[in-house]
């Protein structure tokens, strides 16, 4: 477990190199929905694109760098903001991803002057290959979720959230490896009802729970690149099991509505990964009563590629 003394602590150092992303208010009915009060954080403004770059910070700040640097594999975003913080700090890196990463987040990686690998259909790949390589080199691992310093660089949202909506009923937020919803969740300690949002084409943590442990599940649909590793992780899933009220599936048909629904009501262009929180409103796999107060984590925005209309 992560504590919250060490979550503040983490976000103390890390705060000068983050941006404290913005809440966003809206009412239910803005969306045919029952009227509810929204409060969406959008984490898709941070730096790189995602909330992963406090993950990023926090390993690199806190860890001790060898000559070779550090390596990592991700889905898009990790390597993103890992690349990101690197540059910032003048360590190399090398990124490792599959090819089913969005040119988006590739381009990105390429952008902050990474040495960028693409290999491999899904993520799994992309992490054998990265363990590969740091055996071979000597480079650190930076691991996408299953890390304590990653896990409690996620938690500073947590701290942000509950500071600028203090009186927050529930907060939905989307699962791929469970990095976010743990350090959340290990932050907010129960007071707020934390409920997971996975695509129905890769239920990490929903198999993870039906089993009592981490296991092999799919990991396909519209957001595999940012939520489809193989497993869940095995330091998200004690807190996931004691934090997470419940988790909820949702299709991808109702991730791309949400994209949409998105744009047209807010004009915020969001990432299939970073909009699936949302889909389990419009899809009605989660359901508030009247005047509750729900949060919705919107994590990044890294894609050129949307299925509605922006002209």
């Amino acid at each position: 477990m992560i504590s919250r003394e060490q979550i503040a602590a983490t976000e103390r150092l890390i705060r000068s190199r983050i941006r404290r992303t913005p809440i966003l208010e809206a009412d239910g009915g803005d969306f045919g929905l029952v009227s509810s009060r929204l409060s969406f954080k959008l984490e898709l403004l941070q730096h790189a694109g995602s909330f992963k770059t406090r993950g990023a910070f926090a390993n690199l700040l806190t860890r001790a760098i060898p000559k070779a640097g550090i390596v990592a594999a991700s889905g898009g975003n990790h390597g993103a903001a890992v690349a990101y913080a690197a540059m910032q700090l003048g360590i190399p890196a090398k990124i490792f991803v599959p090819t089913i990463s969005s040119p988006a987040k590739i381009g990105r990686i390429r952008s902050y002057r990474a040495d960028l690998v693409v290999t491999g259909e899904r993520y799994a790949d992309a992490l054998a290959a990265s363990e590969a390589w740091a055996a071979e080199s000597g480079a650190l691992t930076i691991h996408a979720f299953d890390q304590p310093e990653t896990l409690l660089g996620q938690g500073s949202v947590g701290l942000e959230l509950e500071e600028q909506a203090p009186d927050l009923d529930t907060l939905l937020v989307a699962v791929g490896g469970g990095g976010l919803i743990a350090g959340i969740a290990a932050w907010l300690g129960g007071r707020v009802k934390v409920v997971g949002v996975e695509p129905e084409a890769a239920p990490t943590l929903t198999m993870a729970l039906k089993a009592g442990r981490p296991v092999d599940a799919e990991a396909g649909g519209i957001a595999a690149d940012s939520l489809a590793p193989r497993r869940v992780g095995e330091l998200v899933f004690p807190i996931a099991q004691q934090f997470v009220e419940r988790v909820v599936l949702v299709p991808d048909d109702a991730i791309r509505q949400s994209q949409k629904a998105l744009w047209e009501a807010l004009r915020l262009v969001v990432e299939p990964g970073g909009a699936a929180s949302f889909a389990a409103l419009l899809a009605g796999r989660y359901t508030p009563r009247p005047g509750e107060h729900v949060g919705v984590l919107l994590s990044g925005g890294n894609t050129v590629a949307v299925n509605f209309d922006i002209g």
